[in-house]
Protein backbone atom coordinates (compact mmCIF):
# COMPACT_ATOMS: atom_id res chain seq x y z
CA UNK A 1 0.00 0.00 0.00
CA UNK A 2 1.39 3.37 -1.04
CA UNK A 3 0.26 6.80 0.09
CA UNK A 4 -0.01 9.22 -2.82
CA UNK A 5 0.71 12.95 -2.89
CA UNK A 6 -3.06 13.42 -3.27
CA UNK A 7 -3.92 12.25 0.29
CA UNK A 8 -5.08 8.90 -1.04
CA UNK A 9 -3.74 5.33 -1.03
CA UNK A 10 -3.13 2.86 -3.82
CA UNK A 11 -1.88 -0.53 -4.84
CA UNK A 12 -0.10 -0.49 -8.21
CA UNK A 13 -1.29 1.98 -10.88
CA UNK A 14 -4.03 4.59 -10.98
CA UNK A 15 -6.12 4.52 -14.13
CA UNK A 16 -5.66 7.38 -16.56
CA UNK A 17 -9.13 8.59 -15.65
CA UNK A 18 -8.11 8.94 -12.00
CA UNK A 19 -4.81 10.59 -12.87
CA UNK A 20 -6.51 13.27 -14.94
CA UNK A 21 -9.21 13.76 -12.28
CA UNK A 22 -6.86 14.42 -9.39
CA UNK A 23 -4.93 16.86 -11.56
CA UNK A 24 -8.15 18.81 -12.17
CA UNK A 25 -8.02 18.17 -15.92
CA UNK A 26 -11.40 16.47 -16.29
CA UNK A 27 -14.73 18.11 -16.88
CA UNK A 28 -17.61 16.59 -14.87
CA UNK A 29 -20.58 15.86 -17.14
CA UNK A 30 -23.80 15.15 -15.27
CA UNK A 31 -26.17 13.43 -17.71
CA UNK A 32 -29.25 12.90 -15.55
CA UNK A 33 -30.34 12.51 -11.95
CA UNK A 34 -32.64 9.64 -12.96
CA UNK A 35 -31.67 6.27 -11.51
CA UNK A 36 -33.38 2.96 -10.76
CA UNK A 37 -31.78 2.89 -7.33
CA UNK A 38 -32.34 5.01 -4.24
CA UNK A 39 -29.08 4.54 -2.35
CA UNK A 40 -29.31 5.82 1.22
CA UNK A 41 -25.79 7.26 0.92
CA UNK A 42 -26.40 9.11 -2.38
CA UNK A 43 -24.47 12.42 -2.27
CA UNK A 44 -26.46 14.24 -4.97
CA UNK A 45 -27.88 17.67 -4.26
CA UNK A 46 -31.64 18.25 -4.21
CA UNK A 47 -31.19 20.16 -7.48
CA UNK A 48 -30.06 16.96 -9.22
CA UNK A 49 -31.48 14.01 -7.29
CA UNK A 50 -34.02 12.09 -9.45
CA UNK A 51 -34.28 15.07 -11.82
CA UNK A 52 -33.60 14.81 -15.55
CA UNK A 53 -31.14 17.70 -15.79
CA UNK A 54 -27.73 18.10 -17.42
CA UNK A 55 -24.66 19.94 -16.11
CA UNK A 56 -21.09 20.43 -17.25
CA UNK A 57 -19.25 21.24 -14.01
CA UNK A 58 -21.52 23.92 -12.48
CA UNK A 59 -23.02 24.97 -15.81
CA UNK A 60 -26.51 23.95 -16.93
CA UNK A 61 -26.37 22.31 -20.35
CA UNK A 62 -29.08 23.27 -22.83
CA UNK A 63 -27.16 22.85 -26.10
CA UNK A 64 -24.12 21.03 -27.44
CA UNK A 65 -22.35 24.38 -27.61
CA UNK A 66 -22.77 24.88 -23.85
CA UNK A 67 -20.84 21.67 -23.26
CA UNK A 68 -18.12 22.49 -25.80
CA UNK A 69 -17.66 25.98 -24.34
CA UNK A 70 -17.29 24.65 -20.80
CA UNK A 71 -14.69 22.10 -21.92
CA UNK A 72 -12.76 24.82 -23.75
CA UNK A 73 -12.98 27.20 -20.79
CA UNK A 74 -10.97 24.83 -18.59
CA UNK A 75 -8.95 23.29 -21.45
CA UNK A 76 -10.26 19.87 -20.37
CA UNK A 77 -8.23 16.78 -21.26
CA UNK A 78 -11.17 14.49 -20.66
CA UNK A 79 -14.56 14.05 -19.04
CA UNK A 80 -16.13 11.96 -16.31
CA UNK A 81 -19.75 11.11 -17.16
CA UNK A 82 -21.94 10.67 -14.13
CA UNK A 83 -25.48 10.85 -12.72
CA UNK A 84 -27.86 9.41 -11.47
CA UNK A 85 -27.31 6.74 -14.04
CA UNK A 86 -26.13 8.06 -17.44
CA UNK A 87 -27.44 4.93 -19.14
CA UNK A 88 -30.99 6.01 -18.25
CA UNK A 89 -30.39 8.52 -21.04
CA UNK A 90 -28.37 6.20 -23.28
CA UNK A 91 -28.87 8.05 -26.57
CA UNK A 92 -27.88 11.37 -25.01
CA UNK A 93 -24.83 9.78 -23.38
CA UNK A 94 -23.72 8.24 -26.68
CA UNK A 95 -24.31 11.56 -28.44
CA UNK A 96 -22.09 13.44 -25.98
CA UNK A 97 -19.33 10.81 -26.13
CA UNK A 98 -19.26 11.03 -29.93
CA UNK A 99 -19.47 14.83 -29.85
CA UNK A 100 -16.51 15.20 -27.46
CA UNK A 101 -14.34 12.63 -29.24
CA UNK A 102 -15.05 14.28 -32.59
CA UNK A 103 -14.38 17.80 -31.30
CA UNK A 104 -11.32 17.15 -29.14
CA UNK A 105 -9.84 13.98 -30.66
CA UNK A 106 -9.54 10.34 -29.70
CA UNK A 107 -7.08 11.13 -26.90
CA UNK A 108 -9.79 13.08 -25.06
CA UNK A 109 -10.26 10.61 -22.20
CA UNK A 110 -13.80 9.61 -21.21
CA UNK A 111 -14.89 7.48 -18.28
CA UNK A 112 -18.46 6.71 -17.22
CA UNK A 113 -20.22 5.61 -14.03
CA UNK A 114 -23.19 3.27 -14.12
CA UNK A 115 -24.78 0.27 -12.44
CA UNK A 116 -24.57 -3.46 -13.30
CA UNK A 117 -28.35 -3.60 -13.72
CA UNK A 118 -28.14 -1.06 -16.57
CA UNK A 119 -25.67 -2.88 -18.82
CA UNK A 120 -26.31 -5.40 -21.56
CA UNK A 121 -24.05 -6.91 -24.20
CA UNK A 122 -25.53 -4.57 -26.81
CA UNK A 123 -25.08 -1.45 -24.67
CA UNK A 124 -21.46 -2.27 -23.86
CA UNK A 125 -20.69 -2.79 -27.53
CA UNK A 126 -22.27 0.59 -28.34
CA UNK A 127 -19.97 2.21 -25.77
CA UNK A 128 -16.91 1.35 -27.86
CA UNK A 129 -15.59 4.95 -27.80
CA UNK A 130 -15.58 4.96 -23.99
CA UNK A 131 -12.12 4.67 -22.42
CA UNK A 132 -13.18 3.43 -18.96
CA UNK A 133 -16.40 2.10 -17.48
CA UNK A 134 -16.91 2.11 -13.71
CA UNK A 135 -19.72 0.01 -12.25
CA UNK A 136 -21.33 0.49 -8.85
CA UNK A 137 -22.66 -2.88 -7.65
CA UNK A 138 -25.15 -2.89 -4.79
CA UNK A 139 -23.43 -4.27 -1.67
CA UNK A 140 -26.74 -5.10 0.01
CA UNK A 141 -28.36 -6.89 -2.92
CA UNK A 142 -26.44 -9.38 -5.10
CA UNK A 143 -29.22 -9.71 -7.67
CA UNK A 144 -27.30 -7.97 -10.46
CA UNK A 145 -23.77 -9.07 -9.61
CA UNK A 146 -24.09 -11.66 -12.37
CA UNK A 147 -24.20 -8.82 -14.90
CA UNK A 148 -20.53 -8.17 -14.17
CA UNK A 149 -19.87 -11.20 -16.38
CA UNK A 150 -20.97 -9.02 -19.31
CA UNK A 151 -17.88 -6.86 -18.94
CA UNK A 152 -16.08 -9.28 -21.23
CA UNK A 153 -17.93 -7.51 -24.09
CA UNK A 154 -16.34 -4.17 -23.17
CA UNK A 155 -12.94 -3.94 -24.81
CA UNK A 156 -11.44 -1.05 -22.85
CA UNK A 157 -10.66 -0.52 -19.17
CA UNK A 158 -13.34 -1.77 -16.75
CA UNK A 159 -13.64 -1.56 -13.01
CA UNK A 160 -15.89 -1.08 -10.02
CA UNK A 161 -16.23 2.00 -7.84
CA UNK A 162 -17.94 1.61 -4.47
CA UNK A 163 -18.34 3.50 -1.19
CA UNK A 164 -16.53 2.19 1.86
CA UNK A 165 -19.37 1.45 4.28
CA UNK A 166 -17.99 0.28 7.64
CA UNK A 167 -21.11 -1.76 8.52
CA UNK A 168 -20.85 -3.67 5.21
CA UNK A 169 -17.27 -4.90 5.53
CA UNK A 170 -18.19 -8.56 4.94
CA UNK A 171 -20.25 -7.74 1.85
CA UNK A 172 -17.46 -5.54 0.46
CA UNK A 173 -14.89 -8.34 0.68
CA UNK A 174 -17.38 -10.76 -0.90
CA UNK A 175 -17.87 -8.42 -3.85
CA UNK A 176 -14.13 -8.02 -4.41
CA UNK A 177 -13.66 -11.78 -4.35
CA UNK A 178 -16.46 -12.16 -6.88
CA UNK A 179 -15.24 -9.51 -9.28
CA UNK A 180 -11.44 -9.50 -8.97
CA UNK A 181 -10.84 -11.64 -12.07
CA UNK A 182 -13.40 -9.79 -14.19
CA UNK A 183 -12.08 -6.22 -13.96
CA UNK A 184 -8.93 -4.12 -14.37
CA UNK A 185 -9.23 -1.87 -11.33
CA UNK A 186 -11.12 -1.09 -8.12
CA UNK A 187 -11.87 2.41 -6.81
CA UNK A 188 -12.85 2.74 -3.16
CA UNK A 189 -14.49 5.98 -2.04
CA UNK A 190 -14.38 7.14 1.55
CA UNK A 191 -18.01 7.44 2.66
CA UNK A 192 -19.26 10.99 3.23
CA UNK A 193 -22.40 12.56 4.61
CA UNK A 194 -24.54 14.98 2.60
CA UNK A 195 -27.07 17.33 4.16
CA UNK A 196 -30.02 16.37 1.95
CA UNK A 197 -33.35 14.70 2.68
CA UNK A 198 -32.45 11.53 0.78
CA UNK A 199 -29.02 11.05 2.39
CA UNK A 200 -29.53 8.86 5.49
CA UNK A 201 -25.92 8.35 6.56
CA UNK A 202 -26.30 10.23 9.85
CA UNK A 203 -29.82 8.87 10.42
CA UNK A 204 -28.42 5.32 10.35
CA UNK A 205 -25.98 6.06 13.15
CA UNK A 206 -22.75 6.75 11.27
CA UNK A 207 -20.48 9.44 12.67
CA UNK A 208 -18.05 11.84 11.03
CA UNK A 209 -14.42 11.14 11.84
CA UNK A 210 -13.56 14.79 12.62
CA UNK A 211 -15.53 17.86 13.66
CA UNK A 212 -15.04 19.75 10.38
CA UNK A 213 -15.16 16.77 8.02
CA UNK A 214 -17.88 15.12 5.95
CA UNK A 215 -15.99 11.80 5.97
CA UNK A 216 -17.45 8.92 7.96
CA UNK A 217 -15.58 7.36 10.86
CA UNK A 218 -13.85 4.00 10.09
CA UNK A 219 -14.52 4.23 6.35
CA UNK A 220 -10.90 4.95 5.45
CA UNK A 221 -9.75 2.15 7.77
CA UNK A 222 -11.89 -0.36 5.85
CA UNK A 223 -10.24 0.76 2.64
CA UNK A 224 -6.78 0.20 4.08
CA UNK A 225 -7.75 -3.34 5.11
CA UNK A 226 -8.72 -4.05 1.51
CA UNK A 227 -5.48 -2.61 0.16
CA UNK A 228 -3.45 -4.74 2.56
CA UNK A 229 -5.24 -7.93 1.55
CA UNK A 230 -5.23 -7.39 -2.22
CA UNK A 231 -1.77 -6.06 -2.92
CA UNK A 232 -1.77 -7.65 -6.39
CA UNK A 233 -4.83 -5.69 -7.63
CA UNK A 234 -4.99 -2.13 -9.00
CA UNK A 235 -6.86 -0.43 -6.16
CA UNK A 236 -7.25 3.26 -5.34
CA UNK A 237 -8.63 4.47 -2.01
CA UNK A 238 -10.03 7.90 -2.83
CA UNK A 239 -10.35 9.92 0.38
CA UNK A 240 -12.74 12.76 1.09
CA UNK A 241 -9.73 15.07 1.40
CA UNK A 242 -8.63 14.17 -2.13
CA UNK A 243 -12.05 14.98 -3.58
CA UNK A 244 -12.61 18.21 -1.66
CA UNK A 245 -9.10 19.67 -1.46
CA UNK A 246 -7.17 18.24 -4.39
CA UNK A 247 -9.53 17.26 -7.20
CA UNK A 248 -11.92 20.21 -6.91
CA UNK A 249 -9.11 22.57 -5.94
CA UNK A 250 -7.00 21.68 -8.97
CA UNK A 251 -9.98 22.03 -11.30
CA UNK A 252 -10.73 25.49 -9.91
CA UNK A 253 -7.10 26.55 -10.34
CA UNK A 254 -7.15 25.25 -13.90
CA UNK A 255 -10.34 27.15 -14.67
CA UNK A 256 -8.79 30.29 -13.19
CA UNK A 257 -5.69 29.88 -15.29
CA UNK A 258 -7.57 29.56 -18.57
CA UNK A 259 -10.71 31.65 -18.05
CA UNK A 260 -9.55 34.69 -16.06
CA UNK A 261 -9.44 38.18 -17.53
CA UNK A 262 -6.18 40.11 -17.86
CA UNK A 263 -7.18 42.33 -14.94
CA UNK A 264 -8.13 39.51 -12.52
CA UNK A 265 -5.98 38.71 -9.52
CA UNK A 266 -5.72 34.92 -9.11
CA UNK A 267 -5.34 33.79 -5.49
CA UNK A 268 -3.38 30.77 -4.33
CA UNK A 269 -6.63 28.78 -4.12
CA UNK A 270 -7.70 29.73 -7.65
CA UNK A 271 -10.39 32.27 -6.77
CA UNK A 272 -10.51 35.57 -8.65
CA UNK A 273 -10.37 39.05 -7.14
CA UNK A 274 -11.81 41.66 -9.47
CA UNK A 275 -13.76 44.89 -9.62
CA UNK A 276 -17.44 44.85 -10.53
CA UNK A 277 -20.04 47.46 -11.44
CA UNK A 278 -23.67 46.47 -10.83
CA UNK A 279 -26.68 48.21 -12.31
CA UNK A 280 -28.60 47.49 -9.10
CA UNK A 281 -27.31 46.34 -5.74
CA UNK A 282 -27.61 42.54 -5.53
CA UNK A 283 -30.19 41.40 -3.00
CA UNK A 284 -30.27 38.22 -0.92
CA UNK A 285 -32.25 36.52 -3.71
CA UNK A 286 -29.91 37.85 -6.39
CA UNK A 287 -29.45 34.56 -8.25
CA UNK A 288 -33.16 33.85 -8.43
CA UNK A 289 -33.79 37.36 -9.71
CA UNK A 290 -31.19 36.93 -12.47
CA UNK A 291 -33.15 33.98 -13.86
CA UNK A 292 -36.23 36.16 -14.31
CA UNK A 293 -34.46 38.86 -16.32
CA UNK A 294 -34.60 39.16 -20.11
CA UNK A 295 -31.05 38.53 -21.31
CA UNK A 296 -31.27 40.64 -24.48
CA UNK A 297 -32.73 43.60 -22.61
CA UNK A 298 -30.10 43.42 -19.85
CA UNK A 299 -27.25 43.32 -22.34
CA UNK A 300 -28.73 46.33 -24.16
CA UNK A 301 -28.77 48.21 -20.84
CA UNK A 302 -25.16 47.28 -20.17
CA UNK A 303 -24.03 48.45 -23.61
CA UNK A 304 -25.84 51.75 -23.08
CA UNK A 305 -24.19 52.27 -19.70
CA UNK A 306 -20.80 51.34 -21.13
CA UNK A 307 -21.09 54.28 -23.53
CA UNK A 308 -21.95 56.57 -20.64
CA UNK A 309 -19.15 55.27 -18.37
CA UNK A 310 -16.41 55.37 -21.00
CA UNK A 311 -17.38 58.94 -21.91
CA UNK A 312 -17.46 60.11 -18.29
CA UNK A 313 -14.25 58.38 -17.21
CA UNK A 314 -12.39 58.77 -20.51
CA UNK A 315 -11.58 55.06 -20.61
CA UNK A 316 -11.65 52.40 -23.34
CA UNK A 317 -14.54 49.98 -23.85
CA UNK A 318 -12.10 47.09 -23.42
CA UNK A 319 -11.64 48.18 -19.78
CA UNK A 320 -15.29 47.31 -19.13
CA UNK A 321 -16.06 43.63 -19.74
CA UNK A 322 -19.78 42.88 -20.04
CA UNK A 323 -20.66 39.88 -17.90
CA UNK A 324 -23.59 38.23 -19.71
CA UNK A 325 -24.26 35.83 -16.83
CA UNK A 326 -24.69 38.25 -13.93
CA UNK A 327 -25.45 41.35 -16.02
CA UNK A 328 -22.69 43.59 -14.65
CA UNK A 329 -19.33 45.02 -15.71
CA UNK A 330 -16.07 43.38 -14.70
CA UNK A 331 -13.03 45.61 -14.33
CA UNK A 332 -9.75 45.67 -12.47
CA UNK A 333 -9.85 46.26 -8.72
CA UNK A 334 -7.49 49.21 -9.28
CA UNK A 335 -9.97 50.76 -11.73
CA UNK A 336 -12.91 50.38 -9.37
CA UNK A 337 -11.08 51.94 -6.44
CA UNK A 338 -9.88 54.87 -8.54
CA UNK A 339 -13.29 55.65 -10.05
CA UNK A 340 -15.71 54.54 -7.32
CA UNK A 341 -17.10 58.03 -6.66
CA UNK A 342 -17.72 58.77 -10.35
CA UNK A 343 -19.44 55.39 -10.71
CA UNK A 344 -21.70 56.18 -7.76
CA UNK A 345 -22.59 59.51 -9.38
CA UNK A 346 -24.12 57.46 -12.21
CA UNK A 347 -26.27 55.61 -9.66
CA UNK A 348 -24.28 52.42 -10.28
CA UNK A 349 -22.86 50.12 -7.61
CA UNK A 350 -19.07 49.67 -7.45
CA UNK A 351 -17.68 46.63 -5.62
CA UNK A 352 -14.66 44.43 -5.11
CA UNK A 353 -15.59 40.76 -5.42
CA UNK A 354 -13.75 37.52 -4.81
CA UNK A 355 -15.39 34.59 -6.57
CA UNK A 356 -14.73 31.20 -8.09
CA UNK A 357 -13.84 30.98 -11.80
CA UNK A 358 -16.70 28.52 -12.41
CA UNK A 359 -19.57 29.31 -14.75
CA UNK A 360 -21.83 30.35 -11.85
CA UNK A 361 -19.04 32.56 -10.42
CA UNK A 362 -20.03 31.77 -6.84
CA UNK A 363 -19.12 34.69 -4.59
CA UNK A 364 -16.74 34.15 -1.68
CA UNK A 365 -16.71 37.79 -0.62
CA UNK A 366 -18.48 40.86 -1.96
CA UNK A 367 -17.41 44.31 -0.72
CA UNK A 368 -19.48 47.30 -1.88
CA UNK A 369 -17.48 50.52 -1.99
Amino acid sequence: MEKTKYYSYKNNQLTKGCQLCVEGKKLVLFITGLCNKSCWYCPLSEEKYKKDVQFANERTINTDQDLIEEAKTMQACGVGITGGDPLKRLDLTLHYITLLKTKFGQNFHIHLYTSPESITKEILERLELLDEIRLHPDLEDKKYWKNLELLSYFKNLKGIEIPLIPSLEKETFELIEYVKNKINFINLNELEIAHTEHNKVLDLGFQVKEEFSYAVKESEELGKKILEKYSNLNIHLCTAKLKDKVQLGNRIKRQARFSSHRFDIITRDGSLIRGAIYLEKPSFNYRDELKKKNKEEEIKRLKKFREIITKKLQCAKKDLFIDKIKYRFLVSSKFIRKHQNEIKELDLIPAIVEEYPSYDMFEIELDFL
